[in-house]
């Protein structure tokens, strides 16, 4: 584990929140497709959640409940 200190603009804050976002929606929609192997769903899941977990700690609290892992990935163990 590292420990990373940084200090950003709240510009700076908001465009990092909406890189996130972006990346997260977009591991979401390829999730979704049908002909996928087991594995690469489960490396998304992976990659999704250490994303989440960056997002959380500079999003606000509602904008964290809509991306939360296990509303979006249920139904992976």
């Amino acid at each position: 584990m590292i420990l990373l200190g940084m200090m950003v603009s709240e510009q700076e804050q908001k465009e990092i929140e909406y890189l996130l976002r972006r990346e997260m929606d977009e591991l979401i929609f390829d999730f979704n497709y049908q002909n996928m192997d087991k594995q690469v769903k489960e490396a998304i899941k992976e990659r999704y959640t250490t994303l989440f977990n960056i997002f959380r700690r500079i999003a606000n609290h509602s904008s964290c409940l809509q991306y939360t892992p296990k509303k979006n990935f249920p139904h992976v163990n």
